[in-house]
């Protein structure tokens, strides 16, 4: 397999080529318009105030907290060689739907404009019983300048276990879908459960938490967590996917082996980031909603944005922390002696609910631009999406119409796959991908 480090060539990968019914696609955009055109224009939210002050930048500082080799050594000991993502793709045992197969209901909640290029809805098997929610997305263009883990294009989606019913050990769970993306018009994907190792490396429990951005950079995924502990972020190696061995209900060690509440593969934590402070409130440390990896800083940058409640008036914080550059560090943030991550660039924004964020620099620009998907103030209906600088912000417009309730609807994370040009995201039913060129066009 090749090396995962840090490629300075930029060759330009084959675009996806998702197969996409027009008819379809145009009599949802068409229908969905009429409402988005109807509804309540969102407020500009202005331009980005920077946060300069000590006292501010300090409440955005992560503590860094590795788990231990000998913890991850035990455990793959106990349960077997890890696998990697060649293993799990290779088990695929569910396709994504081309929008041609998707219910219409499925459809409705993806953008009016700009139109998406590629959109698929998840496996039936999936979809029969609604437990599942996904909120978060990153490719393998986030990993390599090449936009291949190895020789595939992957997709990753991060879904929460949302329902309140059902067995206890199923709520608030965490699962990431790898999809084979090599074959745009039929994409296959596997489940792979999220777990946090024991102290003691014998067992492992599952991450819960609501799981709304994710970021694949070399051989790590880091990923925000809402509800477990005081962490921030968890950190994932893409290497040590440990396959279970008990098909049962049950996390962790159970009579006769391993068990992941019916999933083949889970992924042990290797590291944490946690705010020093505790846990986030309105004046301390900030509440991480969303993630996305920025390549057009130098080093590359983890841009964050913080959960704020739709339809609020608190300001919310934008900021970025810069990737470490050190070969043994691969995938980790920069840190100082004493693992401390500290900000490097940080803004304060009126747009509320930030579910997506996007940090830009085209190029021959003096300028960052940062891409805010958030929802409409009821949570009801499509969304948003902003372009907002220091100089101030535009939204994407619906077609002619001045109205700006034009993004997807239930909109989570953003991804931006350099080699394509394609900004992906999810909805609670769809996968999607926007150019990023045709989002600009349509800023109003």
């Amino acid at each position: 397999m090749k090396h995962r480090g840090r490629h300075r060539r930029r060759r330009r990968g084959q675009a996806l080529r998702g197969v996409l019914a027009g008819a379809a696609l145009a009599l949802t955009a068409a229908a969905t318009l009429i409402s988005a055109s109807q509804a309540t224009v969102a407020g500009d939210p202005g331009a980005l105030k920077p946060l300069a002050s000590a006292a501010d930048t300090a409440k955005l500082r992560l503590q860094e907290r590795p788990v231990p080799r000998r913890t991850l050594d035990r455990l793959a000991s106990a349960m077997g060689r890890p696998v990697g993502v060649d293993a799990v793709l290779r088990s695929a045992d569910r396709r994504l739907r081309t929008a041609a197969e998707c219910p219409a209901d499925d459809r409705d909640t993806l953008p009016v404009a700009p139109s998406p290029r590629h959109a698929y809805c998840w496996d039936p098997a999936d979809t029969a019983v609604r437990d599942w929610r996904t909120a978060s997305v990153t490719t393998s263009a986030d990993t390599d300048d090449d936009g291949r883990w190895g020789k595939h294009r992957v997709l990753l989606a991060g879904a929460t276990h949302s329902t309140t019913d059902g067995p206890a050990a199923d709520r608030g769970l965490a699962r990431v879908a790898f999809v084979d993306a090599d074959d745009p018009a039929r994409p296959a994907y596997r489940w792979v459960l999220l777990v946090v190792p024991t102290a003691d490396g014998r067992d492992y429990r599952g991450l819960s938490s609501r799981v709304s951005g994710m970021v694949w950079y070399q051989d790590k995924l880091l990923v925000t967590t809402a509800t477990d502990s005081t962490e921030a972020l968890y950190v994932y190696d893409l290497n040590r996917i440990q396959r279970s061995t008990v098909d049962g209900t049950a996390i962790g060690r159970v009579p006769g082996g391993w068990s992941a509440d019916g999933h083949r593969y889970v992924m042990p934590a290797v590291a944490a980031y946690r705010y020093p402070a505790g846990r986030c409130t309105a004046t301390g440390s900030p509440c991480p909603g969303t993630i996305s990896l920025d390549r057009g800083t130098a080093p590359d940058s983890l841009v964050v944005g913080e959960e704020t409640a739709a339809g609020g008036d608190r300001r919310a914080r934008l900021w970025r922390y810069s990737f470490s550059s050190a070969p043994a560090r691969s995938g980790l943030l920069a840190t100082d002696a004493a693992g401390h991550a500290d900000a490097v660039e940080a803004y304060t924004t009126r747009a509320a609910g930030i579910r997506g964020v996007l940090s830009y620099r085209p190029p021959g620009s003096a300028r960052t631009a940062w891409y805010l998907g958030h929802p409409p103030g009821d949570l009801d209906g499509h969304g948003s999406l902003w372009r907002q600088d220091i100089t101030g912000a535009r939204a994407a417009r619906c077609g002619s119409d001045a109205a700006h309730h034009c993004w997807a609807e239930h909109a989570g994370s953003l991804s931006y796959a350099q080699p394509t040009g394609e900004v992906w995201s999810v909805t609670d039913r769809m996968l999607f991908a926007v150019p990023l060129a045709s989002i600009d066009r349509s800023l109003g």
